[in-house]
């Protein structure tokens, strides 16, 4: 029969071997909810242009992305990632998703999942509800700047390769190809942003009219103002681009 010295012993090797399985858990994961470092690279987000011409049926381009192009994706992501969709748990892990683009049949948006969530977590108060969607919002807006900054930058260059195309001498079938086609996956990451944009907007609402009901708080006139500057943005982007496919996908969930 094992003695209380041995038992002691087994419950500190145990807890030890516990303690170790959780830090190294945690070290797979970057810290502070911050995608894994071995998750890290420069075109971690090339994806979102084959995603894009893929859902309309159009080809991805074989170039290489620019430093413009790279950067466009890198601060598209956060503006299309639907904000406050990874539980704590998962983020602790660094979790990271391709998302599929708005053109695909098989997306639907829910205006009312941003809310739910919020609302559905616990909260030890319902000032930290309101809080989160503060905060959201304002990320968002402070996005928005460096986002186009980039998008007219990278759109620009684009319109002097296009004229471009006309006196390259030589240029083969596959190069004009390419070109097009990197064009468009770059108009199409812009509109992306947009209609998620719209979309945040929509859900952004329905979270604050719920919480008005189910919690009023005065920090529901901060969170409305945001949403109302957020909405006047997105209404009048520096950047106006034509919906891909002559279709503007609907916010109304």
């Amino acid at each position: 029969m094992p003695t209380n010295s041995h038992l002691i012993r087994a419950s500190a090797s145990f807890a030890m071997l516990l303690g170790a399985g959780l830090l190294l858990g945690a070290c797979s994961g970057g810290d502070f909810g911050r995608t894994r470092e071995d998750f890290r690279n420069d075109d971690m987000h090339r994806w979102m242009g084959a995603e894009a011409t893929g859902s309309v049926g159009l080809r991805a381009s074989q170039f290489q992305l620019t430093d413009d192009e790279r950067q466009l994706r890198d601060r598209a992501y956060p503006l299309i990632e639907p904000p406050h969709s990874r539980p704590a748990w998962k983020a602790v892990f660094g979790d990271y998703q391709v998302i599929a683009s708005p053109w695909r049949q098989r997306v639907v948006f829910d205006r009312t999942a941003y809310g739910r969530a919020l609302i559905d977590e616990p909260h030890r108060s319902d000032a930290s509800r309101y809080s989160q969607l503060i905060d959201d919002a304002r990320d968002d807006i402070t996005r928005f700047d460096p986002f186009y900054s980039t998008a007219a930058r990278v759109l620009e260059l684009d319109r002097k390769r296009n004229a471009s195309l006309a006196h390259v001498s030589q240029l083969s079938p596959r190069e004009r190809a390419d070109a097009v086609a990197r064009m468009e996956e770059n108009a199409l990451i812009v509109q992306w942003v947009q209609q998620c944009q719209e979309r945040r907007v929509s859900s952004y609402r329905w979270a604050l009219e719920r919480l008005v009901v189910q919690g009023p708080n005065s920090m529901a006139a901060e969170a409305d103002r945001l949403i109302n500057e957020l909405a006047s943005l997105r209404a009048n982007p520096p950047v106006m681009i034509q919906p891909a496919t002559g279709y503007a996908v609907s916010s109304r969930g």
